[in-house]
């Protein structure tokens, strides 16, 4: 049996506020467990506006979602979501690490 801690830690916190924000767009339209393309952008859009911008460019998102969706079904899952947000942890880090040296 798993015992869930009264306060979570900082990375605990932020793993269940990524799944959170995951089902919390997800459960819009369709498929509750999965992200339509018009959920993503909205997602995108509302969440990391300070990152990415307003993408508003139908030929980027319709990129973006191509080479997240490797099961090809039109649509993000979990696992699929995390490999976009892993994406933009590392370009974030990347460029923390490169003006940090400035």
């Amino acid at each position: 049996m798993i015992t869930l801690q009264t306060t979570m830690t900082d990375l605990e916190s932020s793993l269940a506020t990524i799944m959170e924000v995951f089902h919390r767009y997800a459960e819009k339209e369709g498929d509750k467990h999965k992200l339509k393309k018009s959920e993503l952008k909205d997602l995108i859009n509302e969440e990391l506006p300070a990152l990415t911008g307003q993408v508003k460019d139908q030929a980027t998102m319709d990129s973006l979602m191509e080479s997240l969706d490797t099961d090809g079904d039109s649509e993000l899952d979990f696992q699929e979501f995390m490999t976009f947000i892993t994406m933009v942890t590392v370009c974030c880090h990347d460029f923390c690490e490169h003006h940090e040296d400035e």
